[in-house]
């Protein structure tokens, strides 16, 4: 079976580059079955992680008549959360042996959904095909879903502002991972974010990370958050350093709006091989480092003020020797300032002693996020009335403990 499934990969790969979305669910079925994987199907996940649906290729959002799971409560959804090959028996009657696998689709540690798929065999041989065949389907709904209105209409439970619309266009992967670090982050409201963005790169073997809080909460603050991140992109792809980039993003914010609209920001950059970071306040929230799941620290600099305010402050670079395994949170007010129905904040301490419980628990870094977010949503009973972004990074040096799931 190995050399027939890396064929059938091959052939899948090259039969797909003129093929659409909505005829990606027949196709994997159909080399699926060759490998002896029957009823194949795909699931992605929703914006905000909360459910799994079926990818169908039918009707405008391509997942007509397809099936839901949610990634709280089922089977599918504990093989999405742990990034897991999962089964349970399907078979009946004169077929008592046939499993129904679920296995995480994930490009790196990007989780977009779950395949499905039924076998009579448990072996080696047939955990590997199912993990080959999911590996192609995150390339394949990768090279589909930047031009498919349907695959966001599919991944959508309800709807979108203009300013998130914006963001969502603007923003990189939710998670990277690469030989020394992990990348993830979370943005909510998910269907109504005004001013929140965040941004990260790589470039040779500088990780650049930066987050960023544009004043106000509607479209004009969508605008000028995405007008802040394309600039600091732009100016860091010319070599800008971190004060040269903060001045940049500045005037072009004076230029295009006068002095109306500012956008606070934390800008870093670390250094891959070294673990040396350096980064500037912009008038935002300090970082923080957590470090052997104990020590906890914000990382002070002096403030610049916000980009766009044309407070004249001096741009200071700050730095800090990270150690492997070391967590670094860039944040948004909206994660800790914003109260319940009593007026209770969810708070500083809270949010970080989630972090280091959930991440020390064995999830992912991922998970992590994901359900910290929703703990977050769960505090503001189901609605935040602030953006609530998070971007956490996680530098493991030399460990050759594994990135990727």
């Amino acid at each position: 079976m190995p050399d027939i499934a890396a064929a059938l990969l091959v052939r899948l790969m090259q039969a797909s580059h003129t093929a659409t979305l909505e005829q990606l669910p027949g196709m994997i079925a159909d080399y699926a079955a060759v490998a002896r994987l029957r009823n194949a199907a795909v699931f992605v996940v929703d914006l905000q992680e909360t459910v799994l649906r079926q990818l169908t290729g039918r009707g405008p959002d391509a997942g007509a008549a397809g099936q839901e799971f949610s990634v709280r409560g089922s089977l599918p959804g504990q093989a999405y959360q742990r990034v897991d090959l999962l089964s349970e028996q399907a078979g009946t009657g004169h077929r008592p042996d046939l499993r129904r696998w679920w296995v995480a689709i994930t490009d790196g540690v990007e989780r977009l959904g779950v395949l499905r798929a039924d076998s009579d065999a448990d072996d080696t041989a047939t955990r590997q095909a199912l993990r080959d065949f999911a590996s192609m389907t995150a390339l394949l709904l990768l090279s589909k879903r930047s031009f498919s209105d349907s695959y966001a209409r599919l991944v959508r439970t309800e709807p979108m502002n203009v300013a998130a619309e914006m963001q969502w266009n603007l923003t990189p992967p939710l998670a990277y991972a690469g030989h020394e670090a992990i990348v993830g982050a979370v943005m909510e409201p998910a269907y109504q974010v005004g001013g929140d963005a965040f941004d990260y790169a790589v470039t040779d073997r500088t990780l650049h990370l930066g987050i960023f809080d544009a004043m106000g909460h509607d479209t004009a603050a969508g605008i000028t958050a995405s007008v802040a991140v394309a600039a600091c992109r732009n100016a860091r792809r010319q070599g800008a350093s971190l004060p040269e980039t903060s001045r940049y993003v500045e005037n072009t914010l004076v230029q295009e709006f006068g002095t109306s609209r500012y956008v606070t920001a934390a800008l870093a950059d670390l250094d891959m091989t070294t673990g040396r970071l350096a980064w500037i306040n912009c008038g935002h929230p300090l970082p923080i480092l957590l470090r052997d799941n104990r020590w906890t620290a914000d990382l002070a600099c002096p403030p610049a003020g916000p980009m766009g305010a044309r407070f004249g402050l001096p741009v200071q670079v700050c730095r800090e020797q990270l150690e492997p395994g070391d967590r670094l949170l860039l944040y948004t007010d909206g994660v800790v300032e914003g109260r319940d129905s009593l007026g209770r904040q969810f708070g500083r301490d809270r949010f970080i002693d989630f972090v280091r419980r959930h991440h020390s628990g064995g999830h992912t870094l991922h998970e992590t996020l994901r359900r910290l977010m929703a703990a977050v949503l769960d505090h503001h009973n189901g609605r935040l009335k602030d953006d609530a972004t998070v971007l956490l990074t996680e530098w493991r040096g030399e460990d050759p403990k594994r990135l990727t799931p």
